[in-house]
C-alpha cells in the first residue's frame, strides 16, 4: 500500500493546534509502517515519524520497501539521516511521490553506526554543514524540512551551543526544531545509555523557545505521560515528542492524546484491536507474518488484568509459521476472564 497524498478526513478535521502538539518519536526497529498504523488508530491528531532512513539507502536502495506506507498514517513525517547535501537533496526528491507531510533531518542519534557515516548527533559539531544540508533539502520539496537535535555533544556547553545551533538553522530557513533535552556522549556511552544517563535539561529547551518565539520548538526526552506533556505545553513549548513510553504503554500515552487538541473522542484498547484486524488480514493475505505487526501491540494492555497472558500468547504464537488471526483471538481470551469481573 503506497501513499501519494494526504488523508482527506484528517485534513477536513483540522484544529487550531498543529499536529506537532504531540508526536511519537522516530525509533529504529520500532516505528515501522505497521507500528504507525497501530498508533494512528489510537490518535487521529498526533504526528508520526518513520524510522530514520539514510539518504544513501533511498538513493541506491529499494525505494518502495523503504518509503511505502498506508494513507491512514497521515500526518506522517519521513526522517532522513545523512550529511551530504546533494545526497540528501536527491533522497528528498525521490521521496516526493510518496507525499510525506514533513521531512526531518536527524542530528540527534548517537549510535556508532551514524557517527561512522558523519551524521546523527555528530552534526551538532558541524552547524554550517547542517545549514547546507537543509537548504539543499528545501530546494526539493514544498513540505517543511525540520531538524531533530540534542542540546549538545561531549564537552560542548549546551547553554552556548544549542542557541547558536538553532540560530544557524533559522538562518537556513528551518522553522521547526525538535530538541532532545539531553547531551549525547559520542565516546564512552552506548545508544541506550545516551537515552538515560546524560541529565535532562527541559529548562534549557523552554528558554530556547523563549529566545526564538517565532520558531516551532518541540521537546523530546524523559517524557512518559500526557500530564507531563500538558505541563511542558503550558510552559510555552509548541509540542512534545514521546518515544519509548508511547511504544511500551501506547494506550496510556496515545488513547486520550487527542484531548490535547480539544478532541474528546477516544477509542478503548479493544476497539483498537478490532480496527487492526482487517489491516492484519490484508498483511497476511499478501504473504506477511503475524509477528511483524503484533510485536508492536504487546504493550497495549499494560497494567490491565490479563496483560501478561496477552503478551505471552502473542510472543509465543505470532512468530510460528502460518500464524493467523486465531492467535490474536487466543490472546484476547486471556484478557476476557479478568476484565469480566470489572463490569
Amino acid at each position: 500500500m503506497t501513499s501519494s497524498g494526504k488523508d482527506p478526513e484528517n485534513q477536513a478535521n483540522a484544529v487550531p493546534y498543529g499536529p506537532h502538539r504531540l508526536s511519537v518519536a522516530p525509533m529504529m526497529d520500532w516505528t515501522d509502517r505497521h507500528c504507525r498504523v497501530f498508533h494512528r488508530l489510537m490518535t487521529r491528531r498526533a504526528m508520526l515519524y518513520t524510522e530514520m532512513v539514510t539518504a544513501p539507502a533511498i538513493v541506491h536502495g529499494p525505494k518502495a520497501r523503504l518509503l511505502d506506507y498506508s494513507d491512514v498514517e497521515h500526518p506522517v513525517a519521513l526522517q532522513l539521516g545523512g550529511s551530504d547535501p546533494a545526497e540528501l537533496a536527491a533522497a528528498v526528491r525521490l521521496s516526493r511521490p510518496w507525499g510525506y507531510d514533513e521531512v526531518n533531518l536527524n542530528c540527534g542519534c548517537p549510535s556508532d553506526r551514524v557517527q561512522s557515516g558523519c551524521f546523527g548527533a555528530v552534526l551538532m559539531e558541524r552547524p554550517a554543514l547542517v545549514a547546507d544540508c537543509v537548504r539543499a533539502m528545501q530546494g526539493e520539496t514544498d513540505v517543511p524540512v525540520t531538524v531533530k537535535c540534542r542540546i549538545g555533544v561531549d564537552d560542548q556547553d549546551p547553554e552556548t551551543v544549542l542557541p547558536a545551533f538553532v540560530e544557524t538553522l533559522a538562518g537556513a530557513g528551518v522553522r521547526h526544531v525538535i530538541i532532545h533535552a539531553r547531551k549525547a556522549w559520542l565516546q564512552g556511552l552506548s545508544p541506550k545509555e545516551n537515552r538515560e544517563i546524560p541529565p535532562l535539561d527541559h529548562g534549557l529547551v523552554i528558554r530556547t523557545k523563549a529566545r526564538f518565539p517565532d520558531l516551532t520548538i518541540c521537546i523530546n526526552g524523559g517524557i512518559t505521560t500526557l500530564a507531563q506533556a500538558r505541563l511542558l505545553l503550558e510552559a510555552g513549548l509548541d509540542g512534545v515528542m514521546i518515544g519509548r513510553a508511547a511504544y511500551h504503554d501506547p494506550a496510556s500515552v496515545l488513547i486520550g492524546a487527542d484531548a490535547l487538541w480539544g478532541d474528546g473522542n477516544a477509542p478503548d484498547a479493544f476497539a483498537v484491536v478490532a480496527a487492526m484486524r482487517p489491516y492484519i488480514a490484508d498483511h497476511l493475505a499478501a504473504g506477511g507474518r503475524l509477528h511483524q505487526i503484533t510485536r508492536h501491540m504487546l504493550g497495549l494492555f499494560t497494567g490491565k488484568p490479563g496483560a501478561r497472558g496477552w503478551r505471552r500468547v502473542l510472543s509465543e504464537g505470532a512468530s510460528r509459521p502460518g500464524a493467523g488471526l486465531d492467535v490474536l483471538d487466543r490472546a484476547l481470551a486471556e484478557l476476557a476472564p479478568a476484565l469480566q469481573g470489572q463490569d
